[in-house]
This record gives structure tokens, sequence and C-alpha cells, in this order.
């Protein structure tokens, strides 16, 4: 049995992972999909001060409290950044990262040095995007059903997390067993972003061709990549 702890990105929460949570339950792995602060369910609680750091700090108190070693820590969009400031800060418990179409930030970048994209909607204290522009554009490639499905859960997320800089002092000095895995229909993050992080960290290199949100419009390809495939395998396709 593997232990997950699976990251969810910007205007999702852990409802996002669910038909791969339930994928790898079913192989009798233990999973957790937490949703993070401000977000999804809990966007009721969206308060100034949080941020990547702050996100990232309830995870490692996840993985302290739960008592979990050798935990598969998996990001997708901005949680690749929580993925990776949780890793440094819970060194020990880690086993395997996987970048799953993720940003990956280096310290002192900001979201919007990566991935220039106004939000349809902004307050002081989050942005995101309109039910509209979720349907239309940010789940476009998904089945109507499932589309609706996904806009209907869209939520703000906290404005900290996309415009603050990145405060990662140590991750990428460290050695990790990593992989990354590219979308090829995702305009963001992008191919060399995602290359950049897998040549830093020495990762391994997949593809699925499909869109921003694997977990939903390829959820058993996405499941194997994570769940069976190991640093220096070849590229999925």
């Amino acid at each position: 049995m593997t232990t997950f702890v699976l990251l969810h990105g910007s205007y999702q929460g852990g409802w996002i992972w669910q038909p791969v949570a339930t994928l790898l339950r079913a192989q009798g792995h233990r999973v957790y999909a937490p949703t993070l602060d401000g977000c999804g369910e809990r966007a009721g609680q969206l308060r100034p001060g949080i941020t990547v750091e702050s996100q990232a700090a309830e995870i490692a108190r996840l993985l302290f409290y739960e008592d979990l070693d050798e935990v598969v820590l998996v990001g997708t969009s901005s949680g690749g950044m929580v993925l990776a400031k949780a890793a440094e800060i819970a060194r020990e418990r880690i086993g395997r990262l996987v970048f799953a179409d993720a940003l990956a930030l280096r310290h002192g970048e900001a979201i919007t040095d990566i991935v220039s994209r106004p939000a349809a909607v902004q307050t002081e204290l989050a942005l995101g995007p309109s039910r509209e522009d979720a349907e239309n554009r940010l789940f476009a490639d998904l089945e109507p059903e499932l589309r609706a499905w996904a806009a209907e859960r869209c939520t703000l997320h906290p404005i900290a997390v996309h415009t603050q800089p990145m405060q990662l002092e140590t991750f990428w000095s460290q050695s990790w067993d990593a992989s990354v895995i590219y979308c090829r229909r995702a305009p963001n993050p992008g191919e060399a972003h995602q290359r950049r992080c897998a040549e830093a960290l020495g990762a391994s290199w997949h593809e699925l061709d499909t869109g921003h949100y694997p977990m939903l419009s390829a959820t058993a390809e996405l499941t194997e990549l994570i769940g069976e495939l190991r640093h220096g395998t070849a590229s999925f396709r």
C-alpha cells in the first residue's frame, strides 16, 4: 500500500481529485485529497494571510498528525507550488514527488511571472473565473456533463497565492525522487516551464495528450502514471 496526498490547483478543491482518488483506493492505496485553506468547501474561511507557505504548512501538519511516511505527494497547477513548499518543510516524510501539469516556481518567483492571464473576477482577498469563464475556457475540453459538474464547484482562490513571490529556500538544492507529467493540450504552465522543473530535479518526464485537468479528462492514464511508474521510466504516450 502506498500513501498518496493529492494537492489541487487554483479555483479548485479536493473534489477535483475524486475520480483519481477512487481508482487509487480501489487498488488498495491510502489516499488524501485535502482542500487547501480558503478554497472549495473552505471558501468561507477566506481571509488575509493565506499564502502558498501557509497552505503548505497545513499540509505538513497533516502529514505529521496522520503519522504519514514515504508519501507520494502529487500537485497540479498552483498545487505544484504547495507541493514544493510542503516537501521542503516535511522532507523526512516524503517518498516521491509528482508534478502533474504543475507550476514549479523558484524562490522569489510569482505565478504572474509565469502565467499572464487576467482573472474574470478579482476582490481584495481572491481571484478567479466567472461561471461562464469556467465552462467556456477552463473546462472547455471536458464532456458537457462533467464540464458543468466542475464549473459548479469552482471557487475563487486566495489572491496572495498568485501575487506573492515564492518562499522556497532549500527545495531546489535537495535531491528528490520526482516525476513531471506534461499535458500537451494545456497552454499553461507550458512545456518549457515543466521541462525546467524536470531538468533541475533530474525527474522522469511523462506526457499525456490532454488538457490542464487530466484528473478529469484522462483519469485512468493519470492514475496509472502517479500510481505505477517510477523514476527513469519512459514517457507515457
